[in-house]
């Protein structure tokens, strides 16, 4: 078993930044691929970006050039950091994790997610 802890989230100004971060512990493995996901209230799960396990990263088209992700191996911890925060970018954001295959925007292909943490970006 993976535990996922989500943290960084808040309530922001459009235009301002947030670093999320998220605390793997359990049976952790280099192998995993990590990535980030959000939903907002009333909308279906978003993927937002994957780092995978050979350190290749991938964007939804919306954050290219925003968001960052970024993986700390040695701690277990992968981070999101978001410049330029817009207000559809509200939501809850998950950390997930995955081993083997993945088809990365399919929120059905992880085996382990957090809690989330509410991100509010405010107008």
């Amino acid at each position: 078993q993976v535990q996922l802890v989500e943290s960084g989230g808040g309530l922001v100004q459009a235009g301002a930044s947030l670093r999320l971060s998220c605390a793997a512990s359990g049976r952790t493995s280099s192998t995993y691929h990590m990535a980030w996901f959000r939903q907002a209230p009333g909308k279906e799960r978003e993927f937002v970006s994957i780092s995978w396990n050979d350190g290749r990263t991938y964007y939804l088209d919306s954050v290219k050039g925003r968001f960052t992700i970024s993986r700390d191996s040695a701690k277990n911890r992968i981070h999101l950091q978001m410049n330029n925060l817009k207000p559809e970018d509200t939501a809850v954001y998950y950390c997930t994790a995955g081993n083997g295959p993945v088809m990365p925007t399919n929120w059905a292909s992880y085996e382990y997610w957090g809690q989330g943490t509410q991100v509010t970006v405010s107008s």
